[in-house]
């Protein structure tokens, strides 16, 4: 087994937590996984899988996995959400890299995102180029509270797919980003003092459902490729419009905890 370190940041996923780690294990020596509270199984699932487990408050996703990577023993890692999954042909691929005489910091490694069983190819949805393997000490991820990233510095993109189980059907498609994320990015742009006048929710997500639509390919894939240019616009909207409520409405603001975005 190869001097890799394997990360994970979870909470409350004990559906996926198995599969990801035991699919991590074909290329790791070490399992790490960083907890920020789960109520679940997850952390005895993990732990039973031979992961090390560590418990951290959740301190936005940049910072939370910069935190996991601080675990790691290894310098060079892999860095693996709970809803993804390696395939065969990048398993082979990082198993011939002698990371020890590697002359790039870390890979860029594409997504296949997915909606129940089917690969999603337009949108902007693939490729969706990640660097998830790199040298810690000289790459990591930015300091943002959502949509952190691994900066692409001396690194190099593969033709490699990682596997990732996006959502299980459509209605999570429009339920979870319409829940989760477009509050979260509302609070972000409150916080960061961002601003928005009466329209601006109407014209970003125009132009979301436009850009995807049509030159991102959404039209020519079908019911699908108009679902998710649509689920896009969407979310684009929501987080506008959810900003312009904070600025307005003071009831709203006041039940809010802008200290807690997630």
């Amino acid at each position: 087994m190869r001097a890799i370190s394997g990360v994970i940041i979870t909470l409350n996923e004990e559906k996926n937590i198995h599969g990801a780690i035991e699919s991590l294990q074909t290329i790791c020596e070490e399992i790490i996984v960083l907890d920020s509270g789960s109520t679940d199984q997850t952390c005895a699932i993990a732990e039973s899988l031979g992961a090390k487990v560590y418990l951290q408050e959740y301190l936005g996703d940049g910072w939370q996995k910069n935190k996991a990577l601080e675990h790691a023993s290894h310098d060079w890692v892999f860095s693996l959400d709970a809803d993804e999954r390696l395939t065969p042909e990048l398993v082979d691929f990082i198993q011939e890299i002698d990371s020890q005489n590697e002359t790039h910091d870390g890979y860029a490694i594409r997504r296949r995102n997915r909606i129940g069983s089917r690969w999603m190819k337009c949108c902007g949805w693939y490729p969706d180029y990640l660097v998830r393997f790199f040298n810690k000490k000289k790459l990591k991820f930015t300091e943002t509270k959502q949509h952190a990233h691994v900066p692409e510095i001396n690194t190099k993109r593969i033709t490699k797919d990682i596997e990732h189980y996006t959502y299980q059907n459509i209605g999570e498609l429009f339920a979870k980003p319409g829940r989760n994320f477009s509050t979260r990015s509302a609070k972000i742009m409150y916080v960061n003092g961002k601003k928005i006048s009466p329209f601006t929710p109407f014209l970003h997500g125009f132009t979301a459902f436009f850009n995807n639509y049509f030159f991102r390919k959404g039209i020519f894939h079908g019911v699908d490729g108009f679902t998710l240019a649509l689920a896009i616009s969407c979310n684009t909207y929501l987080k506008y419009a959810k900003l312009l409520e904070y600025k307005r409405d003071s009831i709203v603001r006041e039940g809010e905890d802008f200290e807690k975005i997630w």
